[in-house]
Formats: structure tokens, sequence, C-alpha cells
């Protein structure tokens, strides 16, 4: 007797990094300070670009970032910039590059006043994953929420760059602060 097929998110596909990143990441609650300022860079590299070339650049972004360590990052210099620019492990996009390092500063920042970057965060969804319906299919999944409105809002003000709604909930679907696994994706949706 076989084993029944697993279905997933269509957006899976069929490559083994794409179905472990689906299988063993995407959705599942973060509260790491660090792990959450990755997600959220990488995110921010992916505008305009697909998400399967960031997922195969990840490690050379973790790399060449020194482990998206904020406290680094922030004392970044104009070296350090020209050191990334010449990188070919990672998208090598100035504006993207330098928004890392103003990014990694205001997140500093908000440790500084809030006690973490998670709590920061967090805060958007009321502390915990937001509760909504399964999607049925991937289209009835939105591009933004007021969530992700106020989230990219409040980065903004606060100095960030390369976070705009769009960007900031395809952050809280990968870090897990919604559930976003399609209905029939059961094995990933009821976590």
């Amino acid at each position: 007797m076989s084993e029944p097929e697993i279905v997933r998110c269509g957006w899976a596909g069929t490559e083994d990094f794409y179905i472990a990143y689906h299988d063993h990441e995407w959705g599942v609650p973060v509260r790491d300070d660090r792990e959450l300022f990755d997600r959220l860079m990488l995110e921010g590299f992916q505008a305009g670009l697909s998400w399967r070339t960031i997922l195969l650049r990840r490690e050379g972004f973790y790399r060449a970032f020194d482990g998206w360590d904020a406290e680094k990052i922030a004392q970044y210099g104009p070296e350090d910039i020209d050191r990334l620019m010449a990188d070919p492990g990672i998208i090598r996009n100035r504006l993207k590059v330098e928004g890392a390092v103003k990014n990694a500063r205001a997140c500093l920042a908000i440790q500084d006043e809030f006690g973490s970057f998670s709590d920061y965060l967090w805060q958007f969804t009321g502390g915990d994953v937001l509760d909504r319906p399964a999607p049925v299919e991937v289209g009835d999944i939105p591009a933004t929420t007021p969530e992700s409105d106020a989230m990219s809002k409040a980065l903004k003000k606060r100095g960030f760059t390369f976070v705009g709604s769009t960007i900031c909930y395809a952050f809280m679907q990968s870090a897990g602060m919604v559930n976003d696994h399609i209905e029939s994706c059961a094995f990933r949706h009821r976590l």
C-alpha cells in the first residue's frame, strides 16, 4: 500500500529547496530577533524579484551580512558597502544594500526602546498568530492587510526602508504571524 500524496500550497513547486522552505519554515512562528531581522531583510531584497532568486542566495546573504547581526551591520561603512556591492552571492542593488544598514540601525533603536524586535513586530498581530479562515486557493490570499499596513507605516516612521505593506505581509506570512497555507495543505495549515 503506497503512502497518500502530500498536498502542498501550489507555490511550493517541485524543487527540493522550495519544498523544504514550504514544509519547514514558511508560516512557522518566529520570535527570535535575529531571525526576524533576517526574514524582513530578505523580503526587502526580494522586492521586484522572485522568491526563488532570494532562496537560492540566502546563504550568500547570511555570510555577506555577518549572519544578519544587526549590531555588526549597523557599524558598516563605505568599505563594507563596496564589499557587498562586489559580492556575487547576494542581490547587488545599492539602495537595498544601504537600506539593510539603515534598517539595522533602526532595529537596534527598536530593541533599545521595546526590549526586543520580536515584541515590537508581534504587537501588530496582538502577540499571536492572526486567526482567520484558511484560504481555499492561493488566489484567496491577500497581498496586504490592515495589520501589514500598520506595520509598514510604523516601520517607515522609525526609519526602515523597503518595508511597504506588501513586503510586510509577505514577511508576516514567512514569520508565521499569519498562517496562509491553503486549506488543502492540511499537514501545514493545521500546525
